[in-house]
């Protein structure tokens, strides 16, 4: 039996692991090329709960070279993309276009918004849905790599108060529910990798930051959500010359600040639920609208308000990574490029009762659960990567150990671990769904990620 592409994806990340540090490429002077494609589905492909397209949907792509190695930062306007697809499109990068797997950062959005295919909507069709999607997003590797052109790189920062800590006990029950907790762990963050032609021209940039893309869920309609909107936004503001690629950060405890389904849209819903005797009073919530009466005046009005924010928090976040594009002055034209891959495991665990929260989760012991972990370097910049959804104080803790002052930490790459959510050791006490349905056992997670991504890292070099 031949092995899957999965496997051998697996064998071959591992093996990337043990790259020696010494092994470091020396610096060379910087190319950069950049281009999105379209991944929006046809009307007639749209998965069946889809009404329409609120936004287009993209994939972004950046490539960096240095005369020695190459490296493609690659975000796509999805949930998340699956091992599977992650794992061809990774193999097709390296064969066709001679990137290393372990140099590629290839991510969702997070978008709740978008379908994470562009073909029909059959079952059946499935392989052929997936290579139309997987082909656009190889596109925009290949019209990146042949657009490379000399350029300069330089990275800035700057801060956001889109996104809150959503970990909060709910005032009439006591008990922990999902809502703003302004006091709560939050990294506001925005963090800018952008790359300009020798003459100054913006060519390209990776902005990273934490918040969920669950803004536009409720709508049934395709959209980038905050951050497709972000990014639009500040390729508008350079006329289209530059694409903006979003780097999502560690956003597992990070909705946004004003976050309607949590509040009156979801009272709806239990309402018109109870009515047929159903209680999702704590439960997951169905899928994007189901069960909301799309004809009540009500809904309607929130329904639109939601679209409305869709704009006004991406443009907000837009203009956060403008002001950071505007800040720091040094610039790299000569850089090094090292990437290295390996995955770690922790003790795993399944639940055995319900509830969404405000209850004590019980479990039995269930097999490990593995994480896989990267690092993608260029110039001075560490672009750490994780498989799953870790918390933000996960993402802070990393940052503030790692010898790299310019560190950033992009989630959801290179396909999707089995953990989904990774809480910080502190979260564990807190009975929130994302806490009491990782299959992550308390006290391995937040190190296993930190450590191992730290390990992972070469020495730093002067500039």
């Amino acid at each position: 039996m031949r092995p899957s592409i999965a496997a051998l994806s697996f064998a071959f990340f591992s093996a990337m692991a043990v790259v020696s540090h010494a092994q470091v490429a020396q610096p060379g002077p910087l190319r950069v090329g950049a281009a999105k494609v379209d991944v929006t589905p046809e009307p007639g492909n749209l998965p069946k709960q889809y009404l329409g397209v609120l936004d287009r949907i993209y994939s972004r792509a950046i490539v960096v070279d240095n005369g020695s190695t190459s490296a493609a930062l690659v975000t796509v306007d999805v949930i998340f993309l699956s091992e599977a697809i992650a794992a061809r499109v990774n193999d097709r990068i390296a064969s066709d276009l001679g990137i290393p797997v372990r140099n590629i950062v290839l991510a969702g959005t997070g978008t709740h918004s978008a379908p994470t295919s562009a073909g029909p909507p059959r079952r059946d069709a499935e392989p052929v849905r997936n290579a139309v999607f997987e082909d656009k997003i190889f596109a925009s590797v290949k019209q990146a790599q042949e657009r490379l052109q000399p350029a300069r790189m330089r990275y800035g920062t700057s801060v956001s108060y889109i996104n809150v800590n959503r970990h909060n006990i709910d005032r009439k029950t006591n008990g922990w529910w999902e809502g703003p907790n302004y006091d709560g762990v939050s990294d506001k963050s925005v963090r800018v990798l952008e790359f300009v032609s020798l003459n100054g021209d913006p060519i390209a940039v990776y902005y990273n930051y934490a918040v969920f893309n669950v803004i536009a869920g409720v709508l049934d309609l395709v959209s980038g959500d905050i951050t497709g909107a972000a990014s639009r936004y500040i390729e508008e503001s350079h006329d289209d010359t530059v694409v903006a690629a979003l780097s999502l950060g560690a956003h597992g405890d990070q909705n946004p600040i004003y976050f309607q389904q949590t509040y009156d849209l979801r009272e709806i819903r239990i309402r018109d639920y109870a009515k047929r005797g159903e209680d999702i009073s704590n439960a997951m919530p169905p899928p994007g609208g189901m069960g909301l009466d799309r004809s009540n005046p009500t809904v309607a009005t929130l329904m639109n308000q939601q679209k409305q924010m869709v704009l006004s928090m991406g443009q907000m976040l837009g203009e956060a990574v403008l002001h950071a594009m505007r800040g720091d002055s040094r610039e790299l034209s000569d850089v090094r490029i090292f990437g290295s891959r390996k995955s770690v495991t922790c003790p795993g665990r399944r639940r055995t009762n319900v509830g969404r929260s405000g209850v004590a989760g019980e479990y039995v012991d269930a097999e490990p659960v593995e994480l896989r972990l990267g690092v993608l370097v260029v110039g001075d910049v560490a672009i750490a990567q994780v498989n799953a959804i870790p918390y933000a104080a996960i993402g802070l803790r990393l940052k503030k150990e790692s010898p790299y002052a310019k560190t950033m930490l992009t989630t959801r790459a290179n396909g999707m671990s089995r953990a989904g959510y990774v809480p910080d050791d502190a979260s564990y006490a807190h009975q929130i769904f994302s806490v009491l349905n990782s299959p992550v056992k308390p006290g391995c997670g937040e190190t296993a990620i930190v450590d191992g991504i730290l390990d992972l890292l070469p020495p730093l070099v002067d500039h």
